[in-house]
């Protein structure tokens, strides 16, 4: 009985050592360079003191960062602070092709321009958008917290500590791909990223 009792220990262990490896907290960007990631079209990503810098480059143009990985159910936490338009976006389960993307974007905006929401590229637009009074949670010019919580048909997305839109949806739930952040066609953009983690969930 003991022996027993010493096996099934021994198994809910490596169970639990399993599960807490499974849900450990990912950095996507290491404050150095762009390892991890891919840059679509010809905007500019860059990184100086510390800091990811997306900046419209001479075509004015869509521009992404993608991560190399695909990520499926997770949270992820971001910081971002806009300069300029700062017209951007994190975008979650997508795939690129040249500066296609299809996929879903959580918004990062100026204000009045519905921050938090969550817009399908090339699909159905707008899929939902925040509460018009949600919007004096964004601190334009300033660092921003964005998490975003993606488990399986639902995304749930929160600004400095305010959920901005709680959203189900079977298309999204059958997505599959990557994270990206965009540079918004039209030039005149930049926008500073920081503490870009990831939980698996």
């Amino acid at each position: 009985m003991k022996k027993l009792n010493i096996i099934a220990f021994s198994v809910i262990a490596v169970l639990l050592g399993f599960a807490c490896q499974g849900s450990k907290e990912i950095s996507l960007f290491n404050g150095k360079d762009l390892s991890g990631w891919n840059i679509y079209g010809t905007e500019k990503w860059y990184v100086e003191d510390g800091l990811l810098i997306s900046e419209s480059g001479p075509d004015k143009e869509y521009g992404y960062l993608g991560t190399k990985e695909a990520y499926k159910d997770f949270e992820i936490n971001v910081e971002f602070k806009q300069e300029a338009d700062g017209n951007s976006g994190v975008f979650i389960r997508s795939t690129v092709d040249g500066t296609k993307v299809s996929g879903w974007q959580v918004e990062v905006a100026p204000p009045g321009h519905d921050t938090g929401g969550i817009y399908e590229s090339y699909g159905r637009g707008w899929l939902i958008k925040p509460d018009k009074e949600k919007d004096s949670a964004l601190k334009y010019g300033d660092w921003n917290k964005m998490k975003i919580v993606v488990k399986g048909d639902r995304v749930v997305s929160y600004l400095n500590g305010v959920e901005m839109v709680d959203f189900s949806d079977e298309k999204i739930g059958n997505g599959n791909g990557g994270i990206l952040l965009q540079i918004h066609d039209g030039g005149g953009i930049k926008v500073y990223w920081r503490n870009i983690k990831l939980t698996p969930l």
